[in-house]
């Protein structure tokens, strides 16, 4: 297969599996209370504070689609709005007990997922290698952003 349709076919692929990982995690997030997007900006930000623009550096979308999203949480208890002493407007987003313990009752169902998709996958060194495969394509992605200084011409669907 040639380059073009290379990339074509894991551009559609990566599509697929996008789409299969968002419904996964509305099935697991719904008991708790949360939806797929709300696990996700609480998630990013369990270990430390972010603002709403970090959050949507690690998500890879844009500010403005994190930012409805943290407003709905701050709006419902699940997060808090704290001071950023590195910059006067752009508040730390931070979870509240309640988003911590949202996120806790997933816990179950998550394992239980993970173990089930890492025996379908042949064990946790095939799904270590889809990982590594993943990352890869990740990094080499955000370098040829980097070096272009954003699209790269005609979209991955495109060949």
């Amino acid at each position: 297969m040639s380059a073009p349709g290379l990339l074509s076919g894991t551009a559609l692929a990566v599509f697929r599996l996008n789409g299969r990982f968002l419904s996964a995690a509305e099935r697991l997030a719904r008991p708790a209370g949360l939806t797929a997007a709300w696990w996700q900006v609480l998630g990013a930000v369990l270990r430390e504070p972010l603002p709403v623009a970090g959050v949507a550096r690690a998500m890879g979308v844009t500010r403005q689609s994190v930012q409805r999203v943290a407003d709905l949480l701050v709006e419902r208890g699940l997060a808090v709005y704290e001071p950023n002493p590195a910059h006067r407007r752009a508040k730390l987003l931070a979870p509240t007990g309640e988003g911590r313990a949202a996120v806790d009752r997933l816990t179950p169902g998550h394992a239980e997922f993970a173990a089930r998709l890492t025996e379908a996958l042949g064990g946790e060194d095939a799904f270590a290698e889809v990982y590594d495969a993943l990352e890869r394509l990740s990094k080499a992605l955000d370098g040829l952003e980097a070096r272009s200084g954003g699209d790269e011409g005609g979209g991955p669907g495109r060949g």
